[in-house]
């Protein structure tokens, strides 16, 4: 397997790809930057390229250390590295399928800082292919307050849904989840950064997901938005981690009177990044298990100048 990384007068060079995941059509989703990663590269390196690059997250795969369909990949946003996250594992799962691998397998593991996570492939007829990750095991956390939450994002308390509550849950990276009563209150929201600051400040969650039952799309199942300013990322078109967190949550609690076999969620439309995300969550023996599925999308491929 050829590592794509060279030498010339005195540079190093690495193959980077753009890709759109959880995207219906390219140009749409939630952007990534997938870095064939020499080991030379350094941690404040690899932070670096993640702040120019500047999308939600960037991924760093070592071809040169993959064993069979296992590959070592690390995640960074602008900011902090994170153990998980959702788009970065499905976008590079798919960079690694499409150019990587010389025989392109239908399941593809991700050895990430919290563990391995599978990927797998579905081809669907006259549709985009989706790649399903397995995320690990959801944990729930603390409930929080629900005026301080809902003064973070600038709303009245009475926007949040009172019926189920404000929780952290991670399934790998923690979330603060907040169910609101409307579609509308989900496009007001905007960051308080004083209140958010003192927030997370108290919290293992960083970012914050909110919802509602409304939609845009009669064919979607939710709507809802990310904000993740300590990591970088005001707002997240699509978020992969929250979302499988989400599903945990809404079937922790019987948000639905009969459970769907697939969520449809749609995200990223006040910023212009519409974005369709597919979970699948069950209970069995007590354990709650959360698959979470998108399209990806090549859209650039380059060459970095590292140094």
């Amino acid at each position: 397997m050829e590592l794509k990384v060279y030498y010339e007068t005195g540079k190093m060079k690495c193959t980077f790809y753009i890709v759109d995941v959880f995207a219906q059509r390219r140009f749409s989703g939630n952007q990534l930057a997938v870095i064939i990663n020499p080991s030379e590269l350094s941690d404040e390196q690899m932070q670096d390229i993640a702040r120019e690059m500047h999308f939600s997250e960037t991924t760093f795969v070592n071809s040169a250390i993959s064993n069979d369909n296992h590959f070592s990949a690390r995640i960074f946003t602008p900011e902090h590295e994170v153990p998980f996250a959702g788009h970065p594992v499905l976008g590079t799962a798919f960079v690694i399928r499409e150019e990587i691998m010389e025989r392109p397998s239908e399941m593809i593991i991700l050895d990430l800082k919290v563990g391995p996570v599978p990927v797998s492939y579905s081809q669907e007829i006259r549709r985009p292919s989706v790649y399903w990750m397995r995320q690990p095991i959801p944990v729930f956390g603390k409930t929080l307050d629900a005026n301080e939450v809902a003064l973070s994002l600038s709303l009245p308390v009475d926007t949040i849904d009172t019926g189920l509550p404000v929780e952290e849950v991670s399934t790998g990276l923690p979330f603060i989840i907040v169910p609101l009563v409307s579609l509308r209150a989900v496009q007001s929201a905007k960051i308080n950064t004083e209140i958010y600051n003192d927030l997370i400040a108290k919290t293992d969650a960083k970012a914050i997901l909110f919802f509602s039952k409304e939609t845009l799309h009669p064919d979607h199942t939710l709507h809802s938005r990310m904000f993740g300013p300590y990591y970088g990322v005001p707002e997240d078109p699509a978020t992969g981690s929250a979302s499988g967190c989400l599903a945990a949550y809404l079937l922790r609690h019987g948000y639905f009177e009969v459970w769907p076999d697939e969520i449809l969620i749609e995200q990223g439309y006040e910023i212009n990044r519409p974005s369709l995300i597919r979970c699948r969550a069950e209970e069995r023996s007590g354990e709650v298990s959360v698959e979470v599925g998108g399209s990806v999308f090549q859209v650039a491929k380059g060459e970095l100048i590292v140094k």
